[in-house]
């Protein structure tokens, strides 16, 4: 069976709390204070635990930061769509999925897979191609998020925005050129989608999405990086949906 490692002590102390397939753990021979508790519940899993160098750590996972600790896991299996969409019926709510249009930056994944999680959104979608996907250093930077929020890999945006129109979700693509977000109504069941860093959103998905929604720039830079768009358009999905329910409630 192939293994994937995660590196960094809060990537690894959510997967071992979130009971993911964690084979083995590597610690840094000799350096072990600030794991008591990773050490521990490691232990109540009966997952063992290897001491190496530093080096091996280091070509383990590398550019990721390790912090003196990484873990072997079994292959991530993504998500479903369905799967997703299970989600939301079991809390009861409208399904809100954030859509990635091909996304290359891991460290931009991870941020929003961690600012989706932290806003109770339902899951992420990447496309197979021409995308980063759940590498470690997406999953370091999810900060631990990527193990509770699903994600689901598939071959096509456009069959799948199609898919998700079915099933009664309004999609709406983050696009300098639609209206001001905070005018856009986000309180149902919404997809949104987020472009790639140079290129924004791709002409078909774009043309595939019902609304399109723009953050204005009143300053000199001509665009925001993509982690920190998806977060405010996050929040304002956040912030709408619990306008809605307290008018609701009122």
């Amino acid at each position: 069976m192939s293994e994937e490692y995660i590196a960094g002590r809060k990537p690894v102390m959510e997967a071992l709390r979130a009971g993911s397939p964690v084979n083995k753990l590597y610690v840094a021979a000799g350096n072990r204070r600030g794991l008591e508790d990773l050490l521990s519940l490691a232990h109540a899993r009966r997952i063992p635990v290897s001491e190496v160098t530093p080096a091996v750590l280091d070509k383990m996972a590398p550019d990721s930061g390790h912090q003196g600790v990484v873990a072997a896991m079994a292959a991530r299996a993504y998500a479903t769509l369905d799967q997703i969409l299970a989600v939301a019926a079991e809390k009861g709510e409208p399904p809100f999925i954030l859509m990635l249009d091909g996304l290359e930056d891991p460290r931009n994944l991870g941020a929003i897979i961690r600012t989706a999680e932290a806003a109770g959104a339902h899951g992420v979608i990447i496309p197979e191609r021409r995308s980063v996907g759940l590498t470690p250093a997406a999953v370091k930077t999810s900060a631990g998020a990527s193990e509770y929020l699903p994600v689901a890999r598939v071959t096509n945006l456009n069959r799948t925005i199609e898919e998700l129109k079915e099933k009664g979700l309004w999609i709406i693509g983050a696009d300098m050129n639609g209206p001001d977000y905070r005018t856009v109504d986000f309180a149902g069941a919404v997809c949104l989608v987020i472009g790639s860093e140079g290129k924004g959103l791709s002409r078909m998905v774009r043309e595939h999405c019902d609304f399109l929604a723009a953050i204005p720039m009143r300053g000199q830079v001509g665009s925001l990086n993509a982690s920190v768009a998806a977060g405010l358009l996050i929040y304002e999905v956040l912030r709408k949906r619990d306008a809605r329910k307290s008018a609701g409630q009122g």
